[in-house]
């Protein structure tokens, strides 16, 4: 649940923090005062889109920041987890979970099935016929899930396959345009003879061809420093250690160590005459190696960044080769390749639908129960799923899902698209959020102003049910009907107050007496004697 919400910056909302409660909070307050910007912000929180147009005038960020108990969450910290959001001007986000950096995408991830939140176009949605299959799977959780992964994996090779079987080549001059240039570039990168480490090599060797006086001058002084004069002041020192190693083992010891260093620089000395030998190169010589290195660099800026990107590349154009010439076995494998992947989807598309339709009726009749709760006793709804026996596959199968709806008796069940009113939308939103979120385990539902188009005894149904999900979930809901209003756990008002020459946002949890004031305002306009009558009813009903 969430025990705190924290919002900066967000339209006339300048800062404010609400603790909330677990059950049934109900916000409630005049048109314009920031109902709608708290809904607002709990979608940034969960990762939603944002409009700079939604941060405050004159600021250059907003900021939302929830601190929510589950204390069963794997990521919890003594059941506690924190999540912020902190959006600028030019759309730079910084999102936290528990002070960790994320993405929005991150964010998004991780609160889908923490926080379920509906308004008014999520009654655009449901009727949306193409969406019906989405309602549908996440009420099948897992026992579809894992054959929906399979299914999409084997379509995604499918659709390769379908691909690569357009690829023809065009017609026959087409298809021999082709094979020339592939066979040229064959010819050029073989005929170089390329191997790998070649082009490191040759770098070295040139670098040693363009600094070759500065090496030999180099070579040539440090041959004096070892041949004349370092060997000469060992020899001496050996002479003179030769004289007195009589003496003591150690003196003993000291001349084997000059005798070696000895014998190492002679060694040295030879390979450093040897250097010199090698620096001697010719004009001839250096020109074989940088046009050597011009043909690797042009080869290069053809057929990839190294020399091993270029084989590479070579083996590649060599199998492309093969396959046009052989274009005739290379269609043959891939319709083969396309016929075992039809098979395969068509066995998963099956399993898919025997689940789908199971899981179908179970949906109907749950969603059913729910609309007899909502005063929608000669309302039936009937999840139909139709299986394509063409096998034109989709990204979900075969099936086509249709929520279809009669609301009076007698009437032939029909697109919810072609019979629903706004009033009956929001409680068939309501009867399936409140069937998937039992589904789901969905922690927090809120909901936007779902009363939109009712009254009276819907109405009030509609505030009982919101009051029965809110025994397994926590329930926030923006309201403007005083017998949903009733049925808070909590109550909350909203208002607007101008300070200065800028307007901002206030909220305060309402005590039971300001309750039942709020109650009558919104059921009557003003506060009178019966309207608090009315209210005391409505809150005890």
């Amino acid at each position: 649940m969430i025990s705190n919400l924290h919002i900066q910056n967000i339209g006339i909302i300048d800062d404010i923090s609400i603790n909330l409660e677990d059950g049934l909070n109900i916000l409630t307050g005049e048109t314009g005062a920031g109902k709608t910007l708290i809904i607002d912000s709990l979608l940034l929180i969960a990762g939603g889109r944002f409009s700079k147009e939604m941060i405050r005038k004159g600021q250059e960020s907003c900021f939302v920041e929830v601190c929510m108990f589950l204390p069963n969450h794997p990521e919890a910290i003594e059941g506690n987890i924190i999540l912020s959001r902190e959006i600028y001007v030019n759309g730079r986000n910084l999102c936290k979970i528990n002070g960790k950096m994320v993405t929005v995408n991150e964010l998004r991830e991780f609160m889908k099935n923490i926080i379920d939140i509906h308004g008014q176009q999520d009654n655009q949605t449901i009727l949306e016929s193409s969406s019906h299959i989405d309602y549908l799977d996440n009420f099948s959780g897992n026992d579809i899930k894992q054959l929906l992964e399979q299914y999409q994996n084997e379509y995604s090779n499918y659709k390769q396959i379908i691909s690569n079987l357009k690829e023809n080549y065009g017609d026959e001059k087409e298809k021999q345009r082709k094979l020339d240039l592939l066979k040229y570039q064959v010819n050029e990168i073989d005929s170089a003879n390329l191997k790998i480490g070649e082009e490191e090599s040759l770098d070295i060797q040139r670098n040693r061809m363009l600094n070759a006086e500065k090496i030999s001058l180099g070579l040539a002084e440090a041959d004096v420093e070892i041949g004349e004069n370092a060997i000469e002041a060992i020899s001496k020192a050996v002479r003179a250690f030769e004289k007195i190693e009589s003496f003591d083992k150690n003196y003993e010891m000291k001349l084997n160590d000059l005798k070696s260093i000895y014998y190492d620089l002679q060694e040295l000395s030879r390979d450093v005459n040897n250097m010199k030998d090698d620096i001697e190169f010719d004009e001839e010589e250096r020109q074989e190696v940088e046009t050597r290195l011009d043909s690797i660099f042009s080869l290069k800026r053809k057929y990839g960044n190294s020399i091993e990107e270029i084989i590479n590349y070579g083996d590649s154009i060599k199998e492309e080769i093969k396959r046009i010439e052989n274009l005739e076995t290379y269609i043959n494998e891939l319709n083969s390749k396309k016929e075992q992947s039809e098979i395969k989807l068509f066995e998963l598309s099956q399993k898919m639908h025997k689940i789908r339709l199971e899981k179908a009726k179970i949906l109907s009749e749950r969603i059913n129960n729910e609309l007899q709760d909502l005063e929608m006793k000669n309302a039936k709804i009937e999840v139909k799923v139709e299986f394509d026996e063409n096998r034109n596959f989709t990204l979900k199968g075969l099936d086509k899902v249709e929520f279809l709806i009669s609301t009076n008796i007698g009437e032939d069940l029909k697109p919810l698209i072609k019979i629903a009113s706004g009033g009956e939308m929001s409680r068939i939103m309501l009867a399936i959020k409140n069937v998937l979120a039992d589904v789901d385990k969905v922690s927090v539902l809120i909901f936007d102003e779902i009363d939109t188009g009712i009254s009276g005894k819907a109405a009030s149904s509609v505030g009982t049910k919101m009051k029965e999900i809110s025994r397994n979930h926590q329930v926030l809901c923006v309201t403007h009907l005083a017998s949903i209003a009733a049925k808070g756990d909590y109550n909350y008002y909203i208002s607007k107050n101008v300070i200065g020459e800028e307007t901002k946002t206030s909220i305060k949890r309402l005590t039971e007496e300001e309750t039942i004031n709020e109650i009558a305002r919104i059921s009557s306009g003003n506060i009178s004697k019966i309207a608090l009558e009315h209210a005391k009813e409505l809150r005890n009903a």
